[in-house]
Parts: structure tokens; sequence; C-alpha cells
């Protein structure tokens, strides 16, 4: 196709995720066209740094031919074959692989094709788990304020998000929310005063949180805790210091399972091969996707601690579930590849030696006055938005909409930054590069960012 049909095509016929299409009556939709290391080209030519890495997805950069020959290579020795009853041997090697990497006895790898699969998967685990127990009352889940955990039905009812739940009602039931681990925001959180100056305080309150929910709820009846390790949506929230230690007692006290939700903080987002070992904690799941392949096939997995596949060993349990596409062979062996990669080059290492560089040149927009908080951890941060950075008075849904949908979205992308302008809690921008960024790209970035803000502060 010319390039004029396959914008035509992208306007009469694609169905974009996440979209308002009334944003392209008239306008030409985005279209890129190839990438080359942190960068994009669109269809005419213009280059983008990529500060969101795909969508938190494309690890060790574009145009990777490797990556792009293992997956030919593959597809011509065997283009596909289902895990049900039978294995393939990329599979197989993959699961061994990422067995090696997990922490504790995390041995056991289901695959999937995305991150919500995998989440879904774990609360479906979870539920089957302790009927095998005796305790077929623990179904329900406890999960933050404002997470975004997937949109399946199940995953969408983990999410904490109304806006996004609220036109696929009703869902799944036995969802319970607790609050979520923003410092920036925590006296308004917390209702207490000076929260936000005593971070390890924060973090017991937020933790005890879970643990009084749980006995609300009646801890019979809850099965699983789900928490990303910096949570993404609202814009980066790590953990207080001591609150995962704490949110493992509670787990632990009540026997429920405690679920790191890592689609977005495994595979070196925040420079550790999965983000709880960033935390110093073991959860008995780890749902993860997008940097396993660094997005060059769609792959997710769900990884079990040994003890919830002891039911399934013998006898006639079964776990009744599964994808035609997990696993795949070619998206198995592209993952393979990808680890390769990230061992010759020591991504990890790499990550680790430059987070103070990223987090010190994106600290310096502190000086404008419409940033109120830079947040996050390795390569995975949020900058908050305000009106007033003395009473971090955030902008009403009218200024939201006009900021954030109306201009910087654009103004940013046409400046040459392809990013996340995001309010699905307070006015944040998102940034989460390739990891193998470095000084030159994080100026380029903070470059960008401080001309657009500016002009976005004159605009309000």
């Amino acid at each position: 196709m010319t390039d004029p049909d396959v914008l035509k095509a992208a306007q009469d016929n694609l169905w974009m995720h996440f979209t308002r299409h009334s944003a392209y009556q008239g306008a030409e939709v985005p279209m890129i066209v190839r990438g080359e290391g942190a960068y994009v080209y669109d269809i005419h030519g213009k280059r983008y740094l990529d500060g969101l890495a795909g969508l938190f997805v494309v690890q060790v950069g574009h145009g990777r031919e490797e990556l792009a020959e293992a997956a030919a290579k593959q597809a011509k020795e065997l283009a596909f074959f289902p895990l049900w009853s039978y294995a393939h041997p990329k599979a197989a090697e993959l699961a061994q692989r990422i067995a090696e990497l997990t922490p504790g006895d995390l041995n056991r790898v289901f695959f999937t094709t995305g991150g919500g699969e995998a989440v879904e998967s774990a609360w479906k685990l979870a539920k089957q788990y302790f009927k095998t127990q005796g305790k077929p009352l623990k179904t329900k889940v406890v999960s933050r304020s404002i997470a975004y955990h997937g949109t399946p039905q199940g995953a969408l009812s983990i999410t904490g998000i109304p806006a996004l739940k609220q036109v696929f009602e009703p869902l799944v039931p036995g969802a319970i929310k607790v609050p979520n681990t923003n410092i920036y925001r925590a006296d308004e959180i917390t209702g207490f005063a000076g929260s936000d100056k005593d971070p390890e305080a924060f973090g017991r309150w937020a933790a005890e949180e879970v643990g009084r929910a749980i006995e609300m709820e009646g801890p019979d009846t809850v099965a699983a805790v789900f928490v990303e390790p910096v949570q993404n949506s609202g814009g980066c929230f790590p953990p207080p210091p001591g609150y995962f230690r704490r949110l493992r007692e509670i787990c632990d006290q009540y026997d429920v399972l405690l679920v790191s939700d890592e689609v977005i903080c495994a595979f070196g987002r925040l420079g550790t091969m999965f983000g709880g070992q960033k935390f110093d904690y073991v959860p008995d799941i780890i749902t993860c996707a997008k940097g396993l392949t660094s997005g060059y096939a769609p792959i997710g997995a769900m990884i079990a601690s040994e003890r919830l596949f002891e039911p399934f060993k013998d006898g006639t349990e079964m776990f009744a579930h599964g994808y035609t596409f997990g696993g795949h062979p070619v998206a198995s062996a592209v993952a393979l590849a990808n680890l390769d990669i990230f061992e010759r080059e020591d991504i990890l290492g790499h990550v680790t030696a430059n987070e103070p560089v990223f987090r010190g040149t994106l600290e310096k927009l502190l000086d404008l006055p419409i940033v109120g908080d830079v947040r996050g951890s390795g390569y995975f941060y949020g900058i908050e938005l305000v009106k007033d950075k003395s009473t971090k008075e955030t902008f009403n849904d009218e200024e939201s909409e006009r900021l954030l949908r109306g201009f910087l979205s654009k103004a940013l992308y046409d400046a040459g930054l392809y990013c996340r302008a995001d309010d699905r809690g307070d006015p944040v921008v998102q940034l989460a590069p390739p990891l193998i960024c470095g000084p030159k790209e994080f100026d380029e970035i903070e470059g960008i960012l401080r001309s657009v803000l500016t002009e976005a502060w004159a605009r309000l």
C-alpha cells in the first residue's frame, strides 16, 4: 500500500486501543513505521525519542536484528504448537531459564500472551488452589486505588480506576480496594497532616490498611493481594520503606497469597530482573509480560511458587485454564534471545548505574512552577503536574482535559518525544525509555519536557 492508502486505512478501518477517535476527524492518525535504538520514525520520516519504550516494553531498543532472526529461525522450524497436554522445546527452555532468575521457589511458569491474561490466570489459580486446600470461600482479592491490572473482566475488577470500569459493569465480584502508596499525596490519603514527611510511618499505615481490609472481609474469604512493585497508574508510586516487608507478614498471617504484578516492572525496568528483588520481597506469584521479549513478539507469564503447583502434581486435579497462543514457539525463541542480550550487555548493570543520572536529570524540572513531584525507580518515572506547588493543588477536570489531551500529548509528540500524559489519577507525564538509554537521551528528554511544560504553564 502507498503511504496515502495506509493513512486512509487507519482512518476507515483500524479501531485503535484506548483512543478517542474523534481526535482524528479531519486529522492524520500518527503512523510509526520503523525504529532504531531509542528512536522511532513516522511515515514522513520524522524521528521521535521513544520515551515510553513503546508501552513499557522495548527494553533492549528497536531494530535488534538478532531478535528478528530468532523469530524467523523458529518459525521455519516449528511455527506453532499448543501447550495443551503437549510441550515444545522453546517453551520448556524458557520456563527453566525464567525459574533460574526468579526469587524463592517460584519455579512454575504458566505462559500467556499478555499481562492482563497473566493477572486473570493468577486470580483463577488462587481460587482453585484454596479449594484444593479445603478453603472454598477464599476467593476475594485486595488491590490498590488507581492501580491498573488489565482489561479482561477479572483483571479489570482488580483494577482500581473507576472510569475504566463503569461501562463494563457488572464485573467479577470480590475485588476490594485499599489506599495506594503515593507519598506526595500522603496527607490526603491518610487524613493526617505531615504523613508525607514520614515515609516509614506512611508505609506501615498503607500496609496495615491491607490487613484491615482482610479483617473486614473475613480472612477466610480473601485469596490474594495484588500489588505492583512500583504502581504505574497515577504516575509511578514507589513503595515507602518497610511497606513490602509488612505486607508479606500480613499475607502470611492471614494465609493470603501475595501476587506481584510485574507486567511493567519485571525484566530490567527497575534495574533488577524482577521488581520484587528491588524491594527485597518474595511473592507467591509473579505476573509478567512486556519486557520478556522486548516487544518483538507477544508473550506473558504467571510464575507460581512450587507449593501452589503441588495440588496439581498428582491425581486428577487440573488447572482447567489456558490460551491458544500461550508460550508460542516463536515468542519463546525471541524471549530466550532477548535474555541473551540482557546477559551479554549487562542491561541490569547499565540501568542500575544510570538510574541516579536519570533521576537527577528529571529533577532539574522541579524548578518549573507546574512540576510538583518527580518520582519513580530505575527507568520508570512520573512527573506530577500541579496548579500550585505550595499547596499541591491539582487541576480541575476542565483544566486537566485542556492541558493533557488538548495540549501536552500532542505538543510533546510534535517536539519529538513520545511519552504519556496521563490523568487516571492526578495529572502526570510518565517516562520509561528503553533500557539502553543513557545521559544523552536523558538530556534530550529533559530539554523537550522543559520547553513544552513551560509553554503549558503559560497557557493556563
